[in-house]
Order: structure tokens, then sequence, then C-alpha cells
């Protein structure tokens, strides 16, 4: 991955240059959202990492647009349906997700080298508000828009012998378990620490012994008995054998540059997240609902 040190923001001068366009023109695709570019206390940057991918996703038939990778939070079901539709798609096109946490997710989307990225990053009725401002601190931002996937149930995960132990929600961080927490950056991590707020306490009062660096991973720390409780989503609790608290229905969201929302590969995918075949699908993993899938949800122009 490019450092931050060695990315090349070329002025809109430079790009009329190098694209070899008016650079009146070049000011009024970046107006118009076209070209990727941010703007910094008045004055247009162009991330030249990004004019290249342009370039390249503009082509006809370009060495892109057969291909669509999905970074970002991590989901049990949308790792089914993307292995699904690969099936589907066969050699013509290429899609893979890869789960990266919302927040590296969103860094790997902002410098190109992601197409989509998922999050999750706060309640579904604090959504509206929580995920604007996550998005609004990452370069290009402008050009994104967010998009609904579906609801999931988040809460805390332990053995079976441990679930009746939490059933007072206040007394659990009091109670002497090892934890597993999540990477920094990660939904799932967010949502620990804000009800960890909620309970007068924060991550220092908990014995967090290991960290996970995805749903899976957490749940199979607790399984294997090497932690004892820990946040993550419901289906992945159920598919581990655990006992699952709920506490929070969040939702779990896709952003992208404008321009791929229309990618035939991203079409496929939600349709394939409307279908019976998935909704049933969902109801035998636990925690979803798949309504309003493919809503547009923010689109800062």
């Amino acid at each position: 991955m490019t450092e931050p040190s060695k990315l090349v923001y070329m002025s809109a001068k430079q790009v009329a240059k190098y694209l070899d366009l008016n650079e009146k023109k070049v000011y009024a695709m970046a107006n118009d959202r076209i070209l990727p570019a941010t703007k910094v206390t008045g004055k247009w940057l162009f991330p030249k990492i990004l004019i290249d991918r342009w370039v390249m996703d503009s082509c006809h038939s370009g060495m892109l647009s057969d291909r669509m990778h999905i970074t970002g939070s991590d989901d049990p079901l949308l790792s089914m349906l993307v292995a699904r539709l690969m099936t589907q798609i066969g050699k013509s096109d290429l899609i893979s997700y890869s789960s990266t946490g919302s927040r590296l997710g969103l860094d790997l989307l902002s410098r190109g080298y992601a197409d989509v990225c998922t999050l999750h990053w706060g309640s579904v009725d604090e959504r509206n508000i929580r995920h604007p401002a996550l998005l609004k601190g990452y370069p290009n931002h402008q050009q994104w828009v967010m998009v609904h996937g579906y609801t999931r149930q988040q809460g805390l995960m332990m053995r079976t012998e441990m679930h009746h132990r939490c059933q007072q929600e206040d007394q659990i961080v009091s109670l002497p378990w090892r934890w597993v927490d999540r990477q920094a950056g990660a939904g799932s991590q967010q949502h620990l620490e804000h009800w960890l707020m909620k309970q007068g306490a924060a991550l220092s009062h908990i014995n967090a012994n290991v960290t996970a660096y995805s749903e899976r991973e957490l749940a199979g720390f607790i399984a294997r008995g090497d932690a004892d409780i820990g946040f993550g989503c419901q289906s992945v609790a159920m598919e581990s054998g655990l006992s699952f608290v709920p506490l929070i229905t969040e939702s779990f969201d896709f952003v992208m540059p404008q321009g791929i929302y229309f990618r035939r590969q991203l079409q496929h995918l939600f349709d394939m997240i409307s279908s019976s075949q998935t909704r049933q699908l969902a109801a035998s993993l636990g925690g979803y609902d798949l309504t309003d899938c493919g809503k547009l949800l923010w689109n800062p122009s």
C-alpha cells in the first residue's frame, strides 16, 4: 500500500497537461464530480493514483471494469454471497472481498485500492449522523455515495454455560472475564467502546487479553476457550455454537465512488441480496433484516 508520504497530489494545471485537457475543463469536471478530486482551503487537489485509475476505468472494456474489490467491515453473509456470485459470473468477471475493518477499508477506498467499502459505525437510529460524519474525514468523499445493505444484530457473544451471567447488562463489566477486542478502526470495536462508555467504563476496565481481526476469529477465541466474551454479530455467534446477547441493531452499508454504483458486478450483488434465496439464507444465519437493500442513503452532491 502506498504510504501517505509517497502519494502524489496534482494541481488542476498539472492534470490539464497530464490529460491534454483545457484547464477550465478540468475545473468543470472536478465540480461535476467526474474527476476524482478534493478541495483543500479552496484549492482543488487531484490524487494521481486516482486520476490514473479513472483513465483506465473510462476505457472501452477497461482493465478495471471487469472486476470489483470490496473491503471494509467483516460480514459472514456478504462473504457467502460474494462466493456464490463468483460461481455465477464464471470467468468473465472477478469480484473479491477482504475484510479490513471500517476505517482501514475507507482509507483503501480513498486511495483507490478498493471499489467498495462496507461499514457499520453506529446503531440504525444513528446511522444518518454517524456514517456521514465518518466519511467526511476521508479525501475524495465528495465523489462517494452510501447505499444501504441490511441491518444486523450486534451484541455480546459467549459460551453457552456463561449466558445466564449476562442477563444484567450493568454487571457484565465487573465480571472477571477474559475479553476479545477487535483491531482499532473496526466497527465492532467502536460498538464495544461506546457500550462500555454507557456502562461508565472504558477499555482499560476490561481484561482484553487477545485481539481478533475478524468476526469469526473473535468467535474462535471464545469457542476454543482462549477467551470468554467479545462484541460481534449474531450470525457469527450462532454458526460458532455460542450464546448471544443482542445490544444494538446496526446498519451495514456500502460506500463507493458514484460511478461504481452502476458497475454490473455491484448491481448483480444487490439483486442477489434482494432475492428470496438470500432472505432464506439470512434467516438461517440469524440477526439480519434485508429490507431496503440498495436504497441510496447519502450523496454529498
